[in-house]
């Protein structure tokens, strides 16, 4: 019967192993796609990905996730100011309205 060689430190990595060595140290993806048809370029796909922790993407000066709405949790409090905003200028127009009758308020620019 033959046995598995015996593990020595120079085995290769896990994907744990490799999965936490990219997230702290990052990794780096760029290229072109590009698509022609008759020396006519159709199509320019252009592709860049960082792959890291939060850690070193803030490290490197990387946060847009803290100011996106749909990221952030602020989406339903700027939909909320939103729908209060709309709802002020629809006031202000109707009290514009009963000062200036006979205008078109809304559509002077």
């Amino acid at each position: 019967m033959h046995q598995p060689p015996a593990l020595s430190a120079n085995r290769p990595q896990g994907l744990v192993d490799v999965l936490d060595r990219i997230l702290d140290k990052g990794l780096v993806v760029a290229g072109d796609v590009k698509v022609n048809l008759a020396n006519v370029e159709l199509l320019t796909v252009q592709i860049r990905l960082l792959i890291c922790s939060i850690d070193k993407a803030e490290e490197v000066g990387l946060d847009w996730w803290r100011y996106d709405p749909a990221l952030s949790g602020h989406g339903e409090q700027l939909k909320r100011e939103n729908r209060d905003l709309r709802e002020r200028l629809r006031t202000l127009e109707e009290k514009l309205e009963r000062l200036a009758p006979g205008e078109d308020v809304k559509e002077q620019k």
